[in-house]
């Protein structure tokens, strides 16, 4: 050995990684750093100017409430809103993301009044506008925490101009498309049943509500039979000669009851008609024992479904004799009585008896109680009745007449539909003996805290004085509630503004017509919310607008006594123009209806003083957001939100657009699931089970987050914990460290490139395999299918590369000489590699890959202003793939092998070893044909044989026909390499090393880099 050899370090000679992109990450401390980076950059700026002339492609934002600190839904949410926008943005278009915050309603009133009522304050006292005034304050902050809370997770978007529903533009573009509405008619003032707030006093939309468990009390209560009577049009119809007639048959029911059970006693005051099914078999009954307390007596006469009777009669204490069955014809003709009939001078007329098709017999007693001002299938029932859609038959004792056709009654029926409760929850004067006459004062249902007033007992009390109760009981069922007071709702009639769904638009199209039309038009990610969807406007009814409350946007109309909305556009156009400059907050002031109405103000218009439903608000974003900035375009592309949107904002902006525009604003809707806890509960706070997004950024950072939503079914409900994070935790420093190790690589990366007919098999395999990872990457981006990029790409980093390419390259790369084609082609596939996976995961892990591509190109503004590299298409080689496939079977066993040695202490390195491997499989064989299996399974020597192994050779049952051999390697080890090779010290220069590492070292003082 030479003196310079016998000195010389060769762990210095070597190509070892160089980079300073740390192991560590990081992620909490450097994330931040990122974040004020790209804020002094103004990457959003950059990013339009760069993307100017392309096509835009638009993910419309929904917005969230600002109105609290993000929760875990919201990080879930943007974070796929911004893969999204990122990744087109990377492949070719002008992805513009503008942020969204809806500001009105209920959700910050509510916050400023609970602030109110701490300090012993009332709203009410407080001019209309000053309340308002609270609540845009109330709302700007959250949105400028969100927005830094936002920003914080990675999201990029035009945070500096965002859209909120209460800016001035916003609310006057809200109002105009309110007006759009009113002059086409498909406005009107309407009485109809809505879920009302007691305890918030506003209606709800079916999308403020959900439903919680709540024990109801239950009453089973009789509707006496006062006759049973055919009229002459059915005698005429039919054919029928009354004096041949049997009437005896319909007699004996004649002092019977037909019974109701219902979970909401208090309704029975409002009480108008009781409903059958043409499709359910009932029977007369005769009570023939009891044991009750209250209730029938034996002889009493009831009718029941007949699947039903058992369940009632073992309730209430009774056996109840079948006398005969009683036919829906039969049915159609009972006149009944109120079961509060004569109570305070109220309640005395007939009860109609009514087909429905919502009536069962899977519960109750087969007929229902039908309360029309409390119940849309009641109302609904009713009207059919009172637009003589049934032919219902009574003697012409009585005429009356209904919406122009005569129907005849023994009594008056009572058609119209009482106000029986008020916006408070107590009972009205359309409630004799409940209402402001009653002793005491006016009962009530559910009182200011949400809590059951007495409304219940005084109306079970009074049913059980008349003897018309024939059971009770109590319920445990699955109840609306308010979802911000979290309290009860009631089905309350109430005058309220809706939208018709069903009035002819004047092009042979109805607005639901025209919705489902839209909805078949759409793409949905998942499929099933294009089902979901329709089916929500099949059977939705007309759609409720108003709200009684002050935070938002007025519906600006100006009513007659009758109802009817003034329809003049110079009154319009005033609206419209003040709400430009000064916001909604005109409505309300002092002199408004003079100013709006100018020369009109002397005619007997009223200004209506009601808001619009903030899901108007919100299903009118396109109009003052894709339609009215420059920098965007309507319908949009995509709207994504949680799979709740389906009743929320998906549908609200299908009806607002469809009414206006005749079509949806969007051609793509995504929805995605709700996060659960780890064990699939649902997160709250009395579990103690709730994960912040806040705490995982702190702990372990954004891009965490952000993989964990990038491995989940989104489209499912999720699940999130400790060790799901910790999974992630995992899976993240695989991928840092095969990130950082390319980086180190190409530490020595001088540039040089090598032709693809130049290389070696194995770089032109990992080249083939970018090409198709290129068009999966392409695919599932379109799909947003992110899950499957995101486990394809790890699988890649961690099996493809770090365990196969890599491991094998790491000799050539640290010890071949700088001559070397190999080492050449093999810097520049991983230059390949780096540029594709880093721009490829951009949009998932911003962070990170923004930290890569800085340390890798220096002169580099951010990665996010690069495109997806272009695969060529010469990279494509399924013939070597299937080749190496072959190849790679083998080098399991081989590696197979080798792990069993190292377990039993025989080796400690795989170089120590030269095994014999036996091929039996003609094609695999074939496959091996000029392979260095000793390269490509790090060995230092390696022997193929064709033919059937011994019976001791180790084998694995998935490769059949392959069996393995082991051998020590022999030769002497290489200082420099650590292979055993014959060669080592041919070199008398170098006599510790191998002839390839002394041909390198040589190599090396030549350029004077030793």
């Amino acid at each position: 050995m030479t003196d310079s050899a016998d000195k010389l370090d060769y762990s210095k000679t070597l190509y070892l990684p160089k980079t300073d992109f740390p192991m560590r990450a990081g992620l909490p401390e450097k994330e931040p750093q990122i974040v004020a980076r790209w804020q002094d950059l103004d990457l959003y700026r950059r990013l339009r100017e760069d993307a100017k002339g392309r096509p835009l492609y638009v993910l419309h934002d929904g917005p969230p409430y600002a109105n609290g600190n993000i929760h875990i839904g919201h990080a879930l949410n943007k974070i796929l809103k911004d893969v999204i926008t990122r990744s087109f943005q990377m492949r070719g278009y002008d992805s513009n993301y503008v942020p969204g915050w809806d500001c009105h309603g209920l959700p910050i009133e509510w916050k400023i009044e609970e602030q109110y009522r701490a300090n012993g304050l009332d709203k009410d006292q407080v001019p209309v506008n000053e309340f308002r005034k609270e609540c845009r304050e109330f709302a700007q902050h959250w949105i400028t925490v969100q927005s830094d809370e936002f920003k914080r997770l990675g999201i990029e978007g035009d945070f500096d101009n965002p859209y909120t529903t209460m800016a001035f533009h916003a609310e006057a573009r809200i109002a105009g498309e309110l007006l759009k509405f009113a002059m086409s008619d498909q406005l009107y003032r309407g009485s109809k049943p809505v879920m009302w707030s007691v305890v918030e006093r506003t209606a709800l939309a079916e999308a403020e509500v959900e439903y919680h468990d709540y024990e109801s009390d239950t009453v089973w209560v009789k509707f006496p039979v006062a006759r049973s009577h055919y009229s002459e049009a059915v005698r005429r119809d039919e054919g029928i000669d009354p004096l041949e007639h049997n009437l005896g048959l319909q007699r004996d029911v004649e002092g019977a009851s037909v019974v109701i059970w219902t979970t909401t006693p208090w309704t029975i005051p409002g009480n108008r008609a009781v409903a059958f099914s043409p499709l359910v078999k009932y029977a007369l009954y005769e009570v023939s024992e009891c044991q009750n307390d209250f209730g029938p007596r034996v002889g009493e006469k009831v009718i029941f479904a007949t699947k039903l009777v058992d369940e009632a009669a073992t309730k209430s204490k009774l056996t109840l004799k079948f006398l005969r069955d009683i036919s829906s014809e039969e049915l159609v003709r009972l006149e009944i009585s109120h079961p509060l009939a004569g109570l305070a001078g109220g309640y005395d007329f007939i009860v109609p008896m009514i087909p429905g098709d919502h009536v069962t017999d899977d519960a109750g007693t087969g007929f229902v109680h039908t309360a029309p001002g409390h119940g849309r299938e009641d109302f609904d029932a009713w009207q059919d009745f009172l637009r003589g859609h049934l032919r219902y038959v009574f003697e012409p004792t009585s005429l009356s007449v209904v919406n122009g056709q005569l129907s005849y009654f023994a009594k008056p029926f009572s058609p119209q539909i009482p106000f029986t409760v008020d916006d408070a929850g107590f009972f009205t004067k359309d409630a004799p003996g409940f209402g402001p006459d009653r002793e005491g004062g006016a009962a009530r249902v559910i009182d200011d805290n949400g809590k059951k007033g007495d409304a219940n007992k005084a109306v079970i009390d009074a049913l059980i004085e008349r003897n018309m109760l024939f059971a009770r009981g109590r319920l445990k069922h699955s109840y609306p509630h308010s979802w911000r007071s979290k309290k009860p709702v009631i089905f309350r009639n109430t005058p309220q503004w809706f939208v018709h769904m069903d009035k002819d638009l004047s092009d042979g199209t109805t607005l639901r017509t025209r919705a489902l039309a839209a909805i078949d038009a759409t793409r949905f990610v998942p499929a099933a919310g294009q089902t979901r969807l329709r089916a929500m406007i099949e059977e939705r009814p007309d759609w409720v607008l108003s709200r009684q409350r002050a935070w938002g946007v007025p519906i600006c109309v100006f009513v007659d006594e009758d109802g009817n909305v003034l329809k003049d556009e110079a009154v319009n156009a005033r609206i419209m123009e003040a709400f430009e400059a000064e916001g909604a907050d005109a409505w309300f002031a002092d002199g408004a209806r003079e100013r709006f109405l100018g020369s009109r103000a002397n005619e007997p218009w009223t200004i209506v003083k009601d808001i619009l439903d903030v899901w108007f608000d919100s299903g009118s974003t396109h109009t003052f957001t894709l339609e009215d900035r420059p920098d965007l375009k309507w319908p949009a592309d995509v709207y994504l939100e949680g799979s709740d949107q389906h009743r929320g904002w998906f549908h609200s902006s299908l009806l607002e657009s469809c009414g206006t525009r005749g079509r949806a604003p969007y051609d793509t809707v995504i929805t995605h699931g709700f996060t659960m806890a780890e064990d699939g509960r649902k997160m709250s706070k009395s579990l103690g089970n709730q994960v912040f997004p806040q705490d995982i950024m702190k702990q372990s950072g954004a891009d965490i987050l952000r993989l964990w939503v990038m491995t989940t079914d989104y489209w499912e409900d999720q699940r999130l914990g400790k060790s799901i994070i910790q999974t992630n935790v995992d899976a993240y420093r695989k991928m840092r460290n095969t990130i950082r190790w390319m980086l180190g690589t190409l530490g020595h990366d001088e540039g040089e490139e090598v032709a693809l007919a130049d290389m070696p098999e194995l770089e032109r395999l990992m080249l083939h395999r970018l090409s198709e990872l290129d068009q999966m990457v392409r695919k599932s981006y379109d799909a947003f299918d992110f899950k499957r990029i995101a486990k394809s790409l790890t699988d890649f980093m961690i099996v493809d590369l770090s365990a196969f390419y890599f491991d094998i390259r790491k000799d050539a790369l640290y010890c071949d000489a700088p001559s070397s084609m190999r080492r050449k082609a093999s810097i520049v596939v991983v230059r390949h590699l780096f540029d594709c996976v880093v721009t490829w995961l951009a949009p998932m892990l911003p962070f990170t890959m923004e930290e890569a591509w800085l340390d890798r190109h220096k002169d580099a503004v951010s990665v996010h202003l690069e495109q997806f590299p272009q695969v060529p298409a010469e990279w494509r080689d399924d013939a070597l793939a299937e080749k190496w496939r072959k190849i790679r079977q083998v080098r399991r066993v081989v590696t197979g092998a080798l792990e069993l040695e190292r377990a039993r202490k025989t080796i400690g390195s795989s170089l120590e070893a030269a095994p014999i491997v036996y091929v039996a499989d003609p094609a695999l064989m074939a496959a091996l044909d000029g392979s260095d299996m000793a390269e490509i399974s790090i060995t230092s020597g390696i022997s193929v044989r064709a033919g059937e192994a011994p019976a001791e050779a180790f084998r694995l049952d998935d490769v059949k026909g392959v069996g393995v051999l082991f051998a020590t390697a022999g030769g002497a080890k290489c200082a420099r390499s650590w292979r055993y090779t014959d060669d080592v010290g041919t070199d008398p220069d170098y006599p510790d090393v191998s002839a390839r590492d002394a041909a390198a070292l040589k190599e090396l003082q030549a350029l004077g880099r030793l």
